[in-house]
């Protein structure tokens, strides 16, 4: 009887009555399979992969301030945010040449989350997007590092870059990494050089998969010391001294409104009028930025006089309408 069993196992199976053969089905689901795979393959194939910048501004403006100039207070230099990108993006082409830029994320805080008029000059530059946390009161950034991760896991997660490039140096940024990464995206660490010890890290630099750090000579080009007339403790190059009169203050903010509706005209101001009390933040830059220059003095320390302002700009406004 074994014998006959094993006849029968070894037996071809016998046509269906149609006469298909039984396994006919299964092999064409496996062709079906197949050519799936190849298709997919072939996309992959000819699909580039895809990096993205994230940059930290607070580190970067610190780093390279200190290596240059060797104060970290952006105050006392200017950074040429524009060409130094620009260079950032040259040299992550060369690191990944077969992929293509998704885009710069540029991370920055900002009073209220309002951009700044260099601010605004970043987030216009192509392929680069400002995202913004908040300032405290001593001037620390505060809800940067969860912008970043959010980001970072978000693009990994959908599969839109294949390599991230981080531009920082907190050690909260190590979640990011690990999120990025746990979704299959490799992570690149970039840093500026500094002038003693290190300005990122461990845990940061442990996690990441690659890492590479940028020299004086490739910063120099792009920080430039402000005149000697800055004074550390000063609210702004150049401005020191007793702060303005209040009516000084009101009478220069009905000044720059005048001008405002002069170029803009007065149907304009129907945009503006139903959000009084508050301007849209591009209006209340223009306005801050304008009146230190006709005052001759900072305003950013002073929260009273810039109500002020925008008192008087206000008054002249609904005078007008």
């Amino acid at each position: 009887m074994k014998d006959d069993a094993a006849q029968t196992s070894q037996t071809p199976a016998e046509p269906t009555a149609d006469g298909e053969h039984p396994l006919a089905g299964v092999a064409a689901g496996i062709h079906r399979t197949n050519e799936l795979l190849q298709r997919v393959l072939a996309e992959v194939a000819t699909t580039p992969s895809t990096h993205a910048v994230f940059a930290d501004a607070g580190y970067v403006y610190a780093a390279a301030g200190r290596l240059v100039t060797g104060v970290e207070d952006r105050r006392a230099f200017d950074l040429d945010a524009e060409g130094l990108i620009e260079a950032f993006i040259d040299r992550a082409r060369m690191i990944f040449p077969d992929s293509r830029l998704l885009r710069v994320y540029w991370y920055d805080g900002a009073r209220r989350r309002i951009h700044t008029a260099e601010q605004q000059k970043i987030a216009e530059l192509p392929d680069v997007k400002v995202r913004l946390g908040n300032l405290n009161a001593n001037n620390q950034q505060k809800g940067v590092d969860s912008l970043i991760r959010t980001d970072l896991e978000s693009l990994a997660r959908h599969r839109a870059i294949s390599d991230a490039v981080l531009i920082g140096g907190d050690e909260d940024l190590v979640s990011a990494v690990e999120a990025a990464q746990g979704y299959g995206a490799r992570v690149h660490l970039w840093g500026i050089e500094a002038a003693a010890g290190r300005n990122q890290a461990d845990p940061l630099l442990w996690e990441v998969d690659s890492q590479r750090t940028f020299d004086l000579e490739f910063c120099k080009p792009y920080v430039t010391r402000r005149p000697v007339g800055y004074e550390p403790n000063g609210d702004h190059p150049g401005c020191e001294g007793a702060s303005p009169d209040r009516d000084d203050v009101r009478f220069v903010g009905a000044r720059v409104a005048a001008r405002w509706i002069g170029e803009r005209g007065r149907d304009s101001l129907a945009e503006l009028l139903p959000g009084h009390p508050y301007l849209p933040g591009s209006v209340d830059q223009e306005l801050l930025i304008e009146a230190e220059g006709l005052l001759e003095h900072s305003l950013r320390g002073h929260a009273d006089l810039r109500r002020v302002l925008r008192d008087g700009f206000w008054d002249h406004l609904r005078a007008q309408y």
